[in-house]
């Protein structure tokens, strides 16, 4: 019993250390081939940090202000840390010279994806993807502004339907794509966007008509059997009006003087 035991927890290893970034023996390998991946990125963004978001992946670019390095994490579903997969890491010097991975230090921990760019004044970038349409991202730099641009068709304005996290952001629709931007430093610990496609609200506008005319209908015939129930009762002779009788004048009960 004790060899099984000891061969299953064997095994339990070596899968574990299978696992890669997030095994218990260290971090994965990187590919290098994923890091000099060629992407366009928007430099000139007027937010230190800017996001660009599609519907499998964001581009972010961050402006380091003295920051030597810039670590990448994302949360489990049990409250723990993981790395960040990233692609196509680039930066741009003031100069506005670009430079890609080959000149960029990426280290990959268990609970974290640390890159080093070659100066700590300039423009860092990376890629990673994503799904769903909930967009969260811890602000990893204190206090920065942000942009924030959505995908194109999808929107915010609905409250049903949406939410943005933390507030005191201005909102624009530019060639289809809807900006959000924070102007004052954010002290949040994440920025959130949970938006819609326009085609969502019409068809929650008419799940909301429907289900308003069942109401209506439902409404109409509980009260129609009300009325029902009513007569009925009159024809019974149930319900005799004794408002006007005298009750305890002497006399015989109503109907047998």
């Amino acid at each position: 019993m004790n060899r099984r035991l000891l061969f299953a927890f064997g095994m339990l290893a070596v899968l574990a250390a299978s696992a890669g970034c997030t095994s218990v023996f260290g971090p994965g390998e990187i590919s290098q081939d994923k890091l000099n991946k060629d992407a366009d990125y928007e430099w000139n963004s007027s937010q230190e940090v800017a996001m660009n978001v599609s519907s499998g992946s964001y581009k972010a670019v961050y402006e380091l202000d003295g920051e030597d390095s810039l670590a990448l994490y994302q949360y489990e579903s049990l409250g723990g840390k993981q790395p960040v997969e990233i692609t196509a890491v680039q930066f741009r010097y003031p100069n506005g010279t670009v430079v890609g991975a080959k000149q960029i230090d990426v280290e990959k921990t268990n609970k974290k994806t640390v890159i080093t760019p070659p100066a700590d004044e300039g423009k860092l970038a990376y890629e990673t993807s994503r799904r769903g349409k909930t967009f969260s991202v811890p602000t990893y730099l204190d206090e920065r502004t942000y942009e924030v641009v959505l995908p194109e068709g999808m929107r915010v304005d609905n409250f049903l339907l949406s939410d943005v996290q933390p507030g005191g952001y201005e909102k624009e629709l530019v060639d289809g794509r809807v900006h959000l931007t924070w102007d004052e430093p954010v002290t949040a610990g994440s920025i959130t966007a949970r938006y819609y496609l326009v085609r969502d609200e019409l068809i929650f506008g008419g799940i909301v008509g429907v289900l308003a005319v069942v109401a209506l209908l439902g409404l109409a015939y509980f009260r129609f059997q009300i009325r029902k129930l009513e007569e009925k009762r009159e024809e019974m002779g149930l319900d005799v009006d004794v408002s006007d009788d005298d009750i305890g004048d002497g006399g015989p009960p109503p109907g047998m003087r």
